[in-house]
């Protein structure tokens, strides 16, 4: 892989990881109200998703997703389903501590599955193996290098913001401040929703 390459596969990672979408709303949520050790499972559960995604697709999963309209409208929908699910829990939920824990926590197992109904998550892989990996005759060495970057930034980007919300946590435990923080997040999920539905239309089946 060359430095240039390279440099525009950094590119593309750090503007698909850091900005906001589901990972990062939940990060920032949940180390909000349980503090930074209470998220890092999610934020651990982040890049082992996403690597076993890129190990799939790199497979030629990703080419089978992109070739049954049906699987990958299904995939779609699930993943709506469940966010939307996730942002009426996380809506609820308006106090600091342990009588909410069972309301907005995650396991690790639901952060990996998570990732395998993330539509923002599955455009990245497929960009990335289409683009970096597939066809060249050194692929596994550059599947490699993008196994190692898919957990180094799947972590730092969602470390980075559940350590902001950690850092809003004592200002949040103040009065009715964290529901409507949570609420907040929870209307953030629900547009990364609807955004998945609208990033998807173009390639709608006819």
């Amino acid at each position: 892989m060359t430095p240039a390459e390279f440099g525009a596969l950094l590119l593309l990672f750090a503007a698909a990881t850091f900005t906001p979408g589901p990972n990062t709303t939940l990060s920032t949520a949940l180390a909000a109200n349980h503090g930074l050790r209470g998220a890092l499972h999610f934020v651990c559960a982040v890049p082992a998703g996403w690597a076993v995604l890129l190990l799939l697709c790199g497979a030629g999963l990703g080419g089978l997703v992109e070739a049954m309209p049906a699987l990958r409208w299904g995939i779609l929908l699930a993943g709506v389903a469940y966010m939307l699910w996730l942002a009426a829990r996380l809506a609820r939920s308006g106090t600091l501590g342990q009588a909410d824990a069972r309301r907005l926590n995650l396991s690790f197992a639901e952060g990996v599955g998570l990732q395998f109904v993330n539509v923002k998550v599955w455009l990245l892989m497929l960009t990335a193996v289409a683009g970096w990996v597939a066809g060249r005759p050194d692929w596994l060495a550059r599947l490699g290098w993008m196994l190692v970057l898919t957990v180094a930034f799947g972590f730092a980007s969602n470390f980075s913001w559940a350590l902001v919300g950690s850092l809003l946590r004592g200002w949040l435990g103040r009065g009715r401040r964290l529901l409507w923080f949570n609420r907040t997040m929870a209307l953030a999920l629900a547009l990364s929703a609807a955004w998945m539905v609208w990033a998807a239309a173009p390639m709608r089946p006819a």
